[in-house]
């Protein structure tokens, strides 16, 4: 090659291949070629349809140049679109989902059309940082096209990238602003919005009390109301954990609508004086803006929980939330009908979700007084049980594992009060999952996700307890919806979401979801176990001895049987034994 055949320009670049190539054709191999030759049809029409040019279409792989980033970025929304058109109407596990990574940058070409050079490495790396259905960008992609299509972007911080010197500034692309598709969910928004099911994020109702001690209890109201709704089946209810992200931050409703993708939006306003308290709320419709509904109550405080009840029977009504046998938009919690109840249950909340030694104790002093002042009411009970449970956890207290007998005593004791309060449910799965009571821990975690399937956390809890048990891939399908749930979900869940991949043998999904929650927290040793376990069974073993020196450089002190502890939850005792001889075939000790 001489440098009279080539000449250097700027070009966009599109990268992509197919997640999981491998397993749909060991699975079945007509199958994949036919399906592999339909996407290469969607790829090139859509590709010359955006003035780009395919240049090589090698295995699963495409590669093309584009003249413009704007061209590169339509082509591939143009394709992601139309594959998952497609893919919606298969089963899961023979979907073929194609990652793709753009780059504007400098290229050589050569007289034929080849091009080389940094421009297409970048490219083809973005490509493998992109999740199967997804799209990621370079930084000079979204400089040059933000403001000329409808998606919106999220920043993935610099990334070191393989034979690139400098790091590379990546971006998830999010059609239409939605949330960028997640580990193994390509395709579910599409298949939400045809089935037409509601979904709402409750933003934190603003403290208009002119103090800022009061914060709690302003919190505390929108606990309830988020709680309340996500125990409608026919309502996709965004987390806590997710919306509270929103507090304090100037709002503008069609953004927040794209961030969760959700239709509806809930927000209002708290103004608590002497022995009342005024409730301002209103219903937007994300895309446009508009109100759909809007009220004010003026009431003593006794009336707290009615008008929580008044909201979510407007909501009900104006979104046509389809109620099914023994929903209903009232009467959902026992109320605390004296105010100081109600104001120690909203200062224990506010404690309790501050996750410190000091903030639990002081929470568990605020339950204590519900449960002295109304002893027939479960909340007191299971503030003090969620107590106990977190000195458990972190270890906090003088005796922990007595904390978890007490927090399922006390958990017992609120299902005596309401048996249909899901998070005691929920708490007694844990406790019966520790205590290797495998049957136990998954009937109470179904009667919690059956109670409110649109607690996050509690469909989490469940997929954890199949994954660890008989039914891996009955927990795949939960960790999604908990992942749809709560947008800005813990670590944890990807964690788990690859133990049941690695568990039903998708290799590619476990490493996928693995490698996402490395780029969240790059020294977390039971992930990187996880990803080399992965590797291992794939006979990648270069890969996952570097997982396994990576555990060593971040952490020289490691051992296994500081980690030993956290598999006791296992059912099948063999596996956690395999588990631990690729770990010490791998130079772990």
């Amino acid at each position: 090659m001489t440098a009279s055949n080539l000449r250097q320009r700027l070009a966009a670049i599109l990268a992509a291949d197919a997640a999981g190539y491998s397993r749909l054709m060991s699975a079945d191999e007509r199958a994949t070629v036919a399906a592999l030759d339909a996407a290469r049809s969607v790829f090139k029409t859509r590709i010359e349809a955006n003035q780009g040019r395919v240049i090589d279409m090698a295995g699963d792989s495409v590669l093309a140049v584009f003249e413009t980033a704007i061209g590169a970025v339509s082509a591939a929304l143009a394709v992601q679109k139309a594959l998952c058109a497609v893919t919606n109407a298969q089963p899961e596990d023979r979907r073929m989902c194609f990652r793709i990574g753009v780059h504007l940058g400098d290229v050589m070409e050569k007289a034929d059309g080849t091009v080389y050079g940094d421009g297409v490495n970048i490219a083809a790396r973005l490509q493998g940082l992109a999740e199967p259905g997804g799209i990621t960008v370079s930084e000079s992609v979204r400089t040059a096209v933000r403001t000329k299509i409808a998606a919106g972007f999220e920043d993935q911080g610099e990334q070191q990238v393989k034979n690139i010197a400098e790091p590379v500034r990546a971006f998830h692309i999010r059609v239409d602003g939605a949330v960028p598709p997640r580990p193994g969910a390509a395709g579910e928004a599409t298949a939400r919005a045809k089935s037409g099911t509601p979904s709402i994020a409750v933003l934190p109702f603003q403290n208009m009390s002119g103090e800022a001690d009061q914060e709690y209890f302003s919190d505390g109201i929108t606990e309830d109301l988020i709680t309340d709704l996500s125990k409608l089946s026919g309502l996709l209810v965004i987390a806590r954990n997710s919306t509270f992200t929103y507090k304090g931050r100037p709002v503008d409703v069609r953004q927040v609508g794209r961030e969760f993708d959700v239709s509806h939006v809930l927000e209002g306003s708290v103004r608590r004086a002497g022995g009342r308290v005024r409730i301002t709320a209103q219903l937007v419709e994300a895309a446009s803006g508009h109100h759909v509904w809007a009220e004010r109550y003026d009431r003593s405080l006794e009336d707290v929980f009615a008008i929580q009840d008044e909201i979510a029977r407007e909501i009900v009504t104006a979104l046509d939330v389809r109620l099914l046998r023994g929903e209903q938009a009232a009467g959902w919690r026992k109320s605390l009908r004296r105010p100081e109840a109600l104001d120690a249950y909203y200062r224990g909340l506010d404690l309790f979700n501050r996750v410190t030694r000091e903030a639990n104790a002081e929470a568990a002093h605020c339950f204590e007084r519900v449960v002295e002042l109304e002893p027939d009411s479960p909340l007191g009970y299971l503030g003090t049980a969620w107590i106990h449970l977190s000195a458990f956890r972190y270890g906090w207290g003088n005796a922990p594992p007595d904390s978890l007998t007490r927090a399922a005593e006390l958990a017992s004791r609120a299902l005596e009060l309401d048996e249909g309060c899901a998070d005691a449910h929920a708490l007694l799965g844990y406790y019966h999952l520790v205590k290797g009571v495998h049957d136990r821990a998954i009937a109470a975690g179904e009667r919690a996700v059956a109670l409110s399937p649109n607690h996050a956390d509690n469909l989490a809890n469940l997929a954890c307890t199949y994954a660890v048990t008989d039914q891996p891939a009955e927990a795949i399908p939960l960790l999604q919806r908990a992942i749809r749930l709560s947008p800005i979900y813990p670590t944890w869940y990807l964690n788990i979401l690859g133990f049941a991949h690695q568990r039903t043998g998708r290799y590619d999904e476990a490493e996928t979801a693995l490698k996402l929650a490395l780029r969240r927290e790059p020294a977390d040793a039971r992930c990187r176990m996880l990803l080399a376990w992965v590797y291992h069974a794939q006979g990648r073993m270069d890969d996952a001895r570097r997982e396994a020196h990576e555990i060593l450089r971040h952490d020289p002190a490691f051992r296994l049987t500081n980690v030993a502890p956290s598999l006791a939850i296992v059912k099948d005792r063999t596996l956690v034994e395999n588990y631990f001889e690729v770990l010490r075939e791998l130079g772990l000790q």
